[in-house]
């Protein structure tokens, strides 16, 4: 190791020594951790193309090193990021999702500060092999397709029974005595959907967009939405999402649930499928009239920043109107930019770090 290398590693283990709450410093010690001179990263795997994009422009660019980024997925993300202060610890997590509450407080327990900034906007996919049908359907179909139990079925009464909707035809017809709408035709092909796990933000926001709000629409009011069927319907996948268009390729009546960047980069692959009348679109996600519009997230420790070299640069590289803006350089790679003004607030909180 050079004279200079080992310098700079002595450095950042003083600096991050007399760092504010002393819990820094006896982290370090307690955990026998080396010191780093590199950005940590990890959580979602539809932020992670982006991130990865900025981290190597950051790392040919800036003199630093470039980042090591780690797709855990959003919830994984998390746990990890909000465990410490400390080398140990990632410094930067990405999500598909805002933090949820219960994150926010294991953060605190910590000791962790953090900084929200929205990335740009993203859409959910439900997309097929193009060498399948397009479905033009509403999220109650997904709803109805993916519960673990549904009311009202034509077999089991009125009470909550196993989903027993096997094919398209069967969840068309489901939906459309649900609604009082006339059916909309779904052929009698087997329902068979991959889904991302739990740890991943894109779950979460499935959940919520897709499952929470189609069983609105199926005109149901308690939680059932919340479980997913374990009869082979709905497969879960990892965070691979390269992998899962190889599989919808492979099979053209299985469909995927992922991000917009993924779908557009696959646009010679795969189709994805019309909700509530509206499609998948760049204008439909930036107005959010698509049904699966959400925004993209990335969380920085605040106590890191000045500590763990290159911090504040990454950050200015990735907020900034050349990477983020209309003309940015993760346009090209899917990421759908935010509103001027919204925009400007991820501007101004650059200023509390």
């Amino acid at each position: 190791m050079s004279a200079e290398r080992l310098i700079l590693l002595e450095e950042i283990k003083m600096r991050f020594s007399i760092m504010t709450a002393g819990v820094v410093a006896g982290m370090l010690v307690a955990g026998g951790a080396q010191a780093r001179d590199q950005i940590s990263i990890v959580g979602s795997s539809t932020v992670y193309p982006f991130a990865t994009i900025v981290a190597e422009k950051f790392g040919q660019s800036s003199g630093f090193k470039t980042p090591v980024i780690e797709s855990t997925g959003s919830g994984g993300g998390m746990k990890l990021f909000c465990k410490g202060i400390g080398v140990e610890y990632p410094d930067i997590t990405n999500a598909s999702r805002a933090m949820k509450s219960k994150e926010a407080k294991l953060c605190k327990d910590a000791g962790v500060e953090f900084q929200e900034f929205v990335v740009g906007n993203d859409g959910i996919a439900v997309s097929n092999s193009l060498a399948g049908q397009k479905f033009n359907i509403s999220i109650a179909h997904v709803a109805a397709a993916l519960a673990a139990e549904l009311p009202n079925q034509a077999f089991g009464g009125e009470g909550p029974k196993a989903n027993a909707l096997n094919t398209w035809a069967e969840v068309d017809a489901y939906v459309a005595k649900a609604t009082g709408t006339a059916a909309i035709g779904l052929p009698a092909q087997e329902v068979k959907i991959m889904v991302p796990p739990p740890t991943s933000g894109t779950r979460d926001a499935m959940g919520s967009l897709f499952m929470k709000a189609g069983w609105k629409k199926l005109g149901l009011e308690d939680k059932g939405y919340k479980k997913l069927r374990e009869d082979g319907r709905a497969i879960e996948v990892g965070e691979n999402d390269s992998l899962i268009i190889e599989k919808l390729v492979a099979d053209k009546d299985m469909f995927g649930v992922f991000g917009y960047s993924f779908f557009d980069q696959n646009r010679d692959k795969v189709q994805a499928s019309t909700l509530d009348g509206v499609e998948l679109n760049f204008e439909n996600i930036a107005s959010y009239k698509y049904p699966g519009a959400r925004p993209l997230f990335f969380y920085v420790k605040k106590q890191h920043v000045g500590v763990i070299p290159g911090m504040k640069e990454f950050i200015n590289e990735f907020v900034s109107e050349k990477a983020m803006g209309m003309d940015g350089y993760l346009f090209p790679a899917g990421l759908v930019p935010l509103s001027e003004a919204d925009f400007a607030k991820q501007i101004a909180a650059k200023g509390s770090l």
